[in-house]
């Protein structure tokens, strides 16, 4: 028998209302509880995303290798998310979407305490790696349960609660992660993953739902295989662009193998009726424009965090705790547009907040090029305010954007989907902006990067970002109304 219950002000004062215990958890979910318990649980990612690439030049000088060398501990994280992450849909729907968001955040604190332990480069990136394959269960099953438990016409709002919590990781990541390598030792920035795990894990079992089991279909191992393995070679192959570690011939035989096995797969999955990855999602306009489109700008977006660093600490002098001091504010600016996105939205609509937007974004990715060792404290903190503001409007629109048009059985593998493709493009930033300032510093003759050899990459990122203007202005101009209750 299903359980009932009254609910407090019925329509009918003689007659009171009942609901299903389905019906009271998805209400529990409209509300601000579940995404924000979610979001609070991801912002042990983001504050260890944001922590490491301020500490990235203490580590080395601590391990005694060179700074560019350290983001191998980035991108190998984002190389083991977005190998692992077209399993998430399938586990989410197999044993529960709960169930798997709690086994990933244990996962990731025990892989955070491994990363603590690491005494060389290689230990913290085989720990990294096992973090990266946690975290690719963690933030697409966390939002799938969202997704599932909302209406369509609240989820940019409910997504706005979601990410404000784990928007705190860059706030306060930069100056604790300064302190910590300032003033203590580096391991600590990931033995304090380990308080927020366990907080995390009682709020996760307390407050939010069990979404209903969905029928998975028998796992697709060989298209996991071909887009695991081709992924991997291609996210390496970045790694290793321009940097004399592999020879050319070997770079080059990872970008091909990369590519044929992901050209396979695309003729695996037209053949494969449940191929782990569905690619027909991106006949859809607007998914195609926030995951194809928005990865323009997604690239920037894994790049200026590690970029930042090396300006100011390597190339400016400051110490991590004064760079983090700085840099926090992007994070802060980024918070304040969280709770103004939804009227914005509803003001103008996903396509022209896209477009003008976007060259707004992409012209303060510009704009840190022009950061000097001279240059105010004062002026690089607006200009990182402001910048965060504008960057943290577009990827809010993105995200929405992203569902608009998907039916909730093709849910999990949209958000499967988005969600590897935002791993795959932060790694593929982080790898071009490190391929950059190594080739600027080589073009200058020098031996280290200095402003001068860093200050260009800012300026090929930023000019990337414009490209996605081509998939935003082909968007109608409705698209995406049902989200934001303009229709």
């Amino acid at each position: 028998m299903t359980e009932v219950t009254a609910i407090d002000t019925p329509a009918d004062p003689d007659k009171p209302v009942v609901a299903t215990a389905e019906e009271r958890a998805a209400a529990l979910s409209r509300g601000w509880i579940v995404p924000a318990v979610i979001g609070s649980a991801l912002m042990m990612q983001t504050l260890n995303a944001t922590v490491l690439s301020n500490a990235l030049p203490a580590m080395a000088r601590d391990m005694g290798e060179d700074p560019l060398r350290l983001n191998l501990a980035i991108t190998m994280y984002l190389l083991a998310a977005a190998v692992f992450l077209p399993i998430s849909g399938w586990a989410a729907d197999k044993f529960g979407a709960k169930r798997i968001f709690v086994l990933a955040m244990a996962l990731y604190a025990l892989s955070s305490a491994l990363c603590g332990f690491a005494d060389s480069l290689m230990e913290l990136v085989g720990a990294r790696l096992l973090q990266g394959a946690a975290g690719a269960m963690m933030a697409p099953v966390g939002r799938l349960v969202l997704l599932r438990t909302t209406p369509k016409n609240e989820l940019v709002g409910a997504m706005s609660v979601l990410t404000m919590p784990a928007l705190l990781g860059p706030v306060i990541g930069p100056p604790v992660g300064g302190f910590i390598v300032t003033f203590w030792d580096w391991p600590w920035i990931f033995f304090m993953n380990l308080p927020i795990a366990a907080v995390g894990l009682l709020l996760v079992l307390r407050f939010v739902p069990n979404v209903a089991l969905q029928d998975a279909k028998r796992l697709d191992w060989r298209g996991m295989l071909l887009t695991g393995v081709g992924l991997a070679c291609v996210i390496f192959g970045f790694e290793n662009l321009g940097r004399d570690i592999l020879p050319a011939p070997a770079v080059a035989g990872l970008f091909f193998g990369g590519l044929a096995m992901l050209w396979l797969y695309a003729w695996h999955a037209r053949r494969t009726p449940h191929a782990i990855l569905d690619l027909s999602l991106f006949r859809l306009n607007t998914f195609q424009a926030a995951v194809i489109g928005g990865a323009f700008m997604r690239i920037a977006m894994g790049a200026t965090p590690f970029m930042l660093a090396m300006l100011l600490q390597v190339a400016f002098g400051m110490t991590a705790l004064a760079a983090g001091l700085l840099t926090f504010v992007g994070a802060a600016g980024a918070l304040i547009m969280k709770t103004t996105a939804p009227p914005i939205l509803r003001r103008f609509g996903f396509r022209r907040v896209l477009i003008v937007n976007a060259v707004i974004t992409g012209g303060f990715f510009l704009a840190y090029a022009l950061f000097r060792a001279d240059t105010p404290h004062w002026v690089i903190m607006l200009v990182l305010l402001a910048g965060g503001f504008f960057r943290s409007l577009q990827f809010t629109s993105l995200n929405g954007l992203a569902y608009a048009e998907i039916e909730q059985d093709r849910m999990s593998r949209a958000s499967t989907m988005s969600a590897m493709a935002q791993q795959l493009i932060q790694s593929v930033g982080i790898g071009l902006a490190a391929t950059l300032i190594h080739a600027f510093t080589q073009m200058a003759g020098q031996d280290q990067m200095t402003a001068a050899t860093i200050s260009p990459a800012f300026l090929v990122i930023g000019a990337i970002t414009f490209i996605s203007l081509i998939f935003y202005v082909r968007l109608p101009s409705n698209a995406g109304d049902e989200m934001n209750s303009r229709s």
